[in-house]
């Protein structure tokens, strides 16, 4: 991670800002605008200049104002806790911010994703001296009646568990602890030395420009039973699989997506709203 500089805005055009003076900015690394400490990406890098999506409201900002380097990527939060909640295109949490702030969310506001004094039932699947690898499970939080939680090894890691136990944790408390073996102190992106004990937790973050790392690609084989008998029977959808509703203003595509969202054979929807189709 590098160490936090400080450049100063030259340029402001609606969201984007232009920031001289910062050597060591890297491209997509969260960067901290003004003294509001606004949050933005930086998108471009030519030079001296780094060029960075705000994503907040950039009205009254300057040239000659701070920019300050965060010194890592744009990041999301992964662990139990995110069933339920609905978050912003950068991962906050409106409903704590409506109950901070009311319905307006005022600029440089930032909170955890996952809430950190809620506890889990964390129940242990691995012992001490077993061998494990980036994806194997470790545990199990049980985080809604209806959907199990598997606690992986985070992808690049592998080691020998030195320590393990269940019990009650938040997202931050340490579940257990990893030797990390030569093979994963090689990986690119990995940190850690061959001998170093690496905590491992509930949650971890994970950069959203990075592709989540797969052993294979499954063809999808089942149907997805979606309770709307003409699109079962005339235009059937595959687990796995992916559909496009087009259609013209009023056709009933938003209503599609509601009868989606409530009556198909899925145990989590996870509905992305952008746009119109958001707003409706």
């Amino acid at each position: 991670m590098n160490k936090e500089e400080f450049g100063e805005i030259v340029k402001v055009s609606g969201p984007l800002v232009v920031a001289r003076d910062m050597p060591r900015v890297q491209m997509n690394e969260v960067v901290w605008v003004s003294e509001e400490r606004l949050i933005g990406e930086v998108i471009e890098v030519r030079g001296n200049l780094a060029s960075i999506q705000v994503y907040e409201e950039t009205a009254g900002l300057g040239p000659g104002e701070p920019v300050a380097s965060s010194g890592a990527p744009l990041s999301v939060e992964l662990g139990p806790g995110l069933l339920g909640n609905m978050f912003d295109g950068i991962q906050r949490p409106l409903e704590q911010l409506r109950q901070m702030t009311g319905n307006n969310i005022p600029r440089g506001i930032h909170l955890p994703s996952l809430n950190r004094q809620q506890t889990w039932a964390f129940e242990a699947r691995v012992a001490v001296g077993d061998k494990v690898t980036g994806g194997d499970i470790i545990g199990v939080v049980q985080e809604t009646p209806l959907v199990e939680h598997r606690v992986m090894v985070p992808p690049y890691l592998s080691g020998v568990i030195r320590s393990i136990s269940s019990g009650e944790y938040t997202v931050e408390d340490t579940v257990a602890e990893l030797e990390v073996d030569a093979a994963a102190a090689a990986r690119p992106l990995q940190e850690a030395e061959e001998g170093a004990i690496v905590p491992l937790r509930l949650m971890h973050s994970w950069p959203v420009r990075r592709g989540r790392p797969y052993k294979s690609k499954l063809t999808p084989e089942e149907p997805l039973v979606t309770g709307q008998r003409p699109m079962d029977t005339f235009f059937p959808i595959a687990k796995g699989g992916t559909a496009a509703v087009p259609g013209p203003f009023g056709s009933g595509k938003t209503v599609i997506q509601h009868q989606l969202a409530k009556w198909a054979e899925a145990d989590i929807v996870v509905y992305i709203g952008c746009g119109e189709r958001g707003n409706e």
